[in-house]
């Protein structure tokens, strides 16, 4: 029967669809749906058609991509970043060589309060421009669905201010952005004596984002010298009881029980994790709540520990990883490093490290039936990799192996021609 597509991608050496019910939890993260000889068929862009590439030899199209043998994934989905503020943090580098603690750098001006100032000093435009690079970029590294938290405000105009920029990429920009209020990021110098007085400000401001939808999670760091686990949940309830879902940084540094309260509040998500207990793995595996695991944040920071990823997977726990994108801690936009980390200090294999940055990280932002497969109806977010297997990105680590990449059908990075019929090389 001969058929006829707006796109057809045809000669796929490997196809990953991802297809499957809910998030992969445990076991599951081990079994990847493998299509060899395959084709993909796009219309109105969406997903109309998978399959044999032999069985595509009949079909016409307008454009013709060949992907010559290539890998075809789903767009990767980058569910924890900070991509909304101004300025860097450079400087701050040689300082931990020499071993300057983080609070004489913050002392000094540095550190997270160096963010926030340059972040309040910055224009929505100049805000907007600085993201938007970095958006570009995670876009050319092969992601389609973006997580962007803000939280270097810690003031209601800059907190508003970044939300906005938010919303005018997610209404312009290729990316798919989910936005979450972060605004109990950190504890300014005004409010040191007086957190609850801050965290109350932080509440106050959840109606008008709602009324101007500007996020549809809050999130709290619950650390020692940050936030409590009591502040945590008085806050996150506060913010379930106006409608918006929750997520949480919890146990980065010490198991202080932010992974527990995650499951108890009925989190979307739990971030970080390095720190977790023996008892908060095992609440999470018996959860809906996914584990977003941040290798870069350890790696960055020269840190020996990392999150706990194997005994979460084999206790049942669905884990999905991030960038953590931000100045201080984590200052990369390249999903595809994390995905080595993933494989070299996490001890993630392949299958497990697909489904960390596919299914799994759309669920940690409620975006399981939008993205992260490639099934039949569903939004062409598809990335062609310069690659032979699924194998090969977590092992040839540093580099950007993107070839094409389609958001809705239509074709936003390329390293081909660009006429109707695209050679992939």
């Amino acid at each position: 029967m001969t058929r006829h597509f707006d796109t057809l991608i045809v000669n796929i050496g490997q196809l990953l669809t991802m297809e499957g019910d809910g998030p992969a939890k445990g076991e599951q993260m081990k079994a990847l749906l493998l299509l060899e000889h395959a084709a993909v068929g796009i219309n109105d862009g969406k997903i109309a058609f998978i399959g044999k590439s032999e069985e595509a030899k009949s079909f016409h199209a307008n454009i013709v991509i060949d992907a010559n043998g290539k890998l075809v994934t789903p767009g990767l989905v980058d569910p924890h970043t900070h991509l909304v503020f101004a300025g860097s943090r450079e400087h701050e580098l040689t300082l931990k060589q020499q071993g300057v603690p983080y609070l004489e750098i913050l002392k000094r001006g540095g550190g997270i309060l160096s963010t926030v100032q340059a972040t309040r000093k910055a224009s929505e435009e100049e805000l907007f421009t600085k993201a938007k690079f970095h958006l570009d970029r995670m876009l050319s590294y092969g992601v389609t669905t973006v997580e962007a938290k803000s939280g270097y405000g810690l003031d209601e105009d800059t907190e508003l201010k970044q939300l906005r920029v938010v919303k005018r990429l997610q209404n312009g920009h290729p990316v798919d952005l989910i936005s979450t209020f972060l605004g109990a990021h950190a504890i300014p110098p005004e409010y040191k004596n007086n957190p609850d007085d801050f965290l109350e400000k932080m509440l106050r401001l959840l109606d008008t984002i709602q009324k101007e939808k500007l996020a549809e999670f809050v999130d709290i760091f619950c650390e020692t010298g940050v936030f409590t686990v009591e502040q945590s949940r008085s806050f996150l309830q506060a913010a379930k009881s106006k409608g918006f879902d929750v997520k949480i940084h919890a146990d980065e540094i010490e198991p202080l029980g932010g992974t527990e309260l995650a499951v108890e509040l009925g989190a979307v998500s739990s971030d970080h994790l390095v720190g977790a207990s023996d008892d908060g793995i095992a609440r999470l595996a018996g959860s809906d709540t996914i584990a977003v695991l941040l290798p870069g944040t350890s790696f960055y920071l020269g840190k020996e520990k990392y999150a706990r990823a194997r005994e979460m997977i084999e206790a049942g726990a669905a884990v999905a990883l991030s960038t953590d994108f931000n100045p201080g801690s984590s200052p990369t936009e390249n999903l595809q490093f994390i995905m080595s980390l993933a494989a070299l200090k996490l001890k993630m294999i392949p299958e497990e490290i697909w489904h960390a940055v596919t299914v799994n990280a759309a669920y940690a932002i409620n975006r399981g039936e939008e993205a992260g497969r490639i099934v039949i109806g569903r939004k062409a977010d598809i990335v062609i990799w310069d690659v032979p297997n699924y194998a090969y990105i977590p092992y040839h680590y540093g580099v950007n192996h993107v070839n094409t990449v389609l958001k809705a059908g239509k074709v936003v990075v390329e390293r081909g021609r660009s006429d109707a019929t695209i050679s992939v090389s």
